[in-house]
């Protein structure tokens, strides 16, 4: 089949192994191994590939766990450090092979760099750093590798290479990115030794990496294809790596042998918490609420993130003549172009491919509106900083392939689902494709429930739009009956004698029962959702969005001081988007200050949303009751009994919602089975209503 992607279509070698398409799964981490049975390769892994190779990605990269000669570590990642793994490993380059794809595997050192959220064996580093002296907050009080321990763990990189070759794996990807043991002996900011393995030269700079790929070579053979995972730029990073250095390493690699060059950029963003490490490869975040200030010339920040990478890369594609690959948020259509303009070879995805392993397929050969789009949202890697098992917003079939395969239904049943947001379209395209008749009332002209409300207050970081517009499409590709514009009625549910009963009518809106609390100067959340829904119905979120930021419209509801009744996820976001709205912001809640922004990722979305918000002057008031509203604002009481006046113009709840009590009575004594789920039933975020939605359209 023809497709208007031909760039993205076209075949290209990395060393002798030739791919069919430019389409690359980098190597990341799962975390669905068991540390401690020793972290062999398991089905629910193998599934996944078998799902990514048959979606059509030509290369497939898989992380293995970090080196180490210490066997009984019980560190997460499905492990290559002893022969006992080769036939696991076996076991997944089959997968991947018999699917149509070619597998590689990724090597690293953890070195100095460990995840963000828990606490592992320590390592050391390239040099000994104080605390004190250390270019970042959290980087510190490592000591040095000696010689002995370096060339032991080149050694583990040959080790691990010859039994992923034994384990009939095509090749190697060796991650000398992020802060990892590679890189930091390559960075001038981290190494400061005096040896040979100094940053004196670029011969002494570039010598262990050297090492490692000529070991690998040497071992595996001079044919045996490998990756060099490399930073581009350490950005923002005071004697961090540059374009310029990077240029040289590059063509020092691919001299002692590297076949490609995957680039990246280590982005290093300021904490005001010392105990956090914050540097990330994920350039959206590190664009992350609203970054300010310069942005370095070679990192693309005109579309929040997505194909940030490109220049860096670009510019190291000048020197060498092996393929250059690059990675972060890119998609088919930022490929497709970068491609053709000769800026880069090959696309590199992750997130998206969580998201939809089918990707490549639907691309070259499909529809790109079937993709599941990958929302930027961070709850995979945010998993992973936790070492718990990787999970998706979207794609709850991520991790549960086996298990989820869509297999025709035992029994066909009439299905009802009552809510048109994302847990009951998900309940409604499930229950579809397994065989059962599914009919769908959504009060709404329009799918989606409140994630288009989302999408307006969150902006165009977070794809939204893109979610309700894939849900909607498969929903109806699926058969589902719609009645859009209908409020269900036990009297409607009835007249349609179903067997079974999904309410996914989302939760109630908590609202304070305080003095005032109805004045013509709160706008309660339940208020702006109800009339936010109904101009969604005919005004798309990005048009609203830009239409409410209008000098004549800013005021016309929500005065210039606001004082938001609640310091959690919801809160917070409101904040961020009154500021947009040029707003003078206060969030007050009844808990802790260190709860305020709780529901919001761990892993850098909380920590820098709040630091934004602190930066804009919003003031956090905390450990108060509510006492009453008054024309002037918000009277709050603090633990030691005395008053203050918050001073407003508007008050604005935006608490926790509450399950839906209604939803039992709704759908009960109809003689079918009933089915409570997403916020109705537990209200949470939006991966956990999607997943909701998959569980019991499995279940039925």
């Amino acid at each position: 089949m023809a497709t208007t992607y031909r760039h993205l279509a076209e075949p290209i070698s990395i060393g002798g192994i030739e791919l069919k398409n430019r389409f690359m799964k980098n190597g990341t981490g799962f975390f669905w191994d068991d540390p401690q049975t020793g972290s062999h390769m398991n089905q629910r892994y193998l599934d996944y590939f078998e799902a990514l190779a048959k979606g059509g990605v030509a290369l497939i990269s898989s992380a293995t766990g970090p080196l180490t000669r210490d066997v009984s570590a019980k560190m997460p990642g499905f492990k290559i450090n002893h022969d006992d793994y080769i036939a696991g490993w076996s076991q997944w380059a089959d997968t991947v092979h018999r699917n149509g794809a070619v597998a590689f595997a990724q090597l690293f050192h953890l070195g100095p760099m460990a995840p963000l959220l828990v606490k592992v064996p320590p390592s050391a580093s390239a040099s000994e750093i104080p605390l004190a002296e250390s270019p970042r907050p959290g980087f510190g009080n490592f000591r040095a590798f000696t010689v002995p321990e370096i060339e032991d763990i080149i050694d583990l990189f040959a080790e691990a290479a010859e039994r992923t070759k034994a384990a009939g794996i095509d090749g190697t990807e060796l991650n000398a990115a992020c802060n990892h043991f590679i890189n930091n002996f390559l960075s001038r900011a981290w190494n400061r030794r005096e040896d040979e393995y100094g940053a004196q030269t670029m011969q002494n700079r570039t010598r262990v990496a050297v090492q490692v790929i000529s070991e690998i070579k040497r071992r595996n053979g001079a044919d045996w294809p490998l990756i060099m995972l490399m930073n581009g730029l350490e950005v923002d990073l005071e004697n961090g790596i540059t374009i310029e250095e990077s240029k040289e390493f590059a063509k020092i690699f691919v001299q002692a042998g590297a076949d490609a060059l995957e680039v990246r950029g280590e982005y290093y963003t300021w904490t005001k918490d010392v105990d956090r490490r914050e540097s990330l490869h994920f350039p959206d975040m590190y664009l992350y609420p609203h970054r300010t200030g310069p942005i370095d010339p070679y990192v693309d920040a005109s579309r929040r993130g997505a194909g940030a990478n490109i220049p860096m890369a670009a510019e190291i594609k000048k020197v060498v003549d092996v393929p250059v690959i690059t990675v972060g948020r890119l998609d088919w259509e930022i490929g497709e172009k970068a491609i053709a303009e000769g800026r880069i070879d090959i696309v590199s995805m992750n997130r998206r491919l969580f998201a939809d392993p089918a990707l490549p397929r639907k691309v070259l050969h499909g529809d790109p509106r079937d993709i599941n789009p990958c929302s930027s949202c961070m709850t995979c890697f945010d998993a992973c900083e936790h070492f718990d098992a990787v999970r998706c917003r979207v794609n709850a079939s991520l991790g549960h392939e086996r298990e989820y395969a869509i297999r025709p239904a035992s029994v066909k049943k009439k299905v009802v689902v009552v809510g048109g947001g994302p847990s009951g379209m998900e309940a409604a395209r499930v229950a579809a494709l397994r065989g059962h008749d599914v009919v769908l009332f959504e009060k709404l002209h329009r799918l989606g429930g409140s994630l288009p409300v989302a999408a307006l207050v969150k902006g165009p970081r977070e794809d939204i739009v893109g979610l309700v517009a894939y849900l909607d499409r498969q929903v109806r590709a699926a058969g589902v009956t719609l009645h859009l514009g209908t409020a269900a009625t036990r009297q409607l549910l009835a007249k349609e004698r179903p067997d079974a009963v999904i309410v996914a009518a989302g939760g109630t809106h908590a609202v304070p029962d305080i003095p005032g609390i109805h004045g013509p100067n709160v706008v309660s959340a339940q208020k702006l959702h109800t009339l936010a829904k109904s101009l969604l119905q005919v005004v798309p979120p990005q048009t609203l969005r830009a239409l409410q930021g209008l000098p004549m419209a800013r005021d016309l509801m929500i005065g210039k001081r606001v004082v938001v009744m609640g310091g959690r996820l919801h809160g917070c976001q409101t904040a961020e988007y009154l500021l947009g709205l040029g707003k003078q912001v206060t969030i007050v809640d009844t808990s802790s200050r260190a709860e305020i922004g709780e529901g919001l990722l761990e892993a850098f979305m909380k920590p820098y949303l709040l630091y934004w918000l602190e930066d804009q002057g919003v003031e956090f008031v905390t450990d108060v009751t509510y006492d009453r509203v008054t024309s002037a604002g918000l009277v709050v009481r603090a633990m030691d009994g005395r008053s203050r006046l918050l001073a407003a113009d508007t008050v604005m709840t935006a608490l926790p919602l509450h399950p839906n009590q209604g939803a039992l009575e709704l759908a009960s004594g109809l003689g079918a089975e009933v089915y409570i789920i997403g916020d109705a039933a537990d209200p949470q975020l939006i991966v956990d209503a999607i997943s909701a939605g998959a569980r019991v359209g499995h279940e039925l």
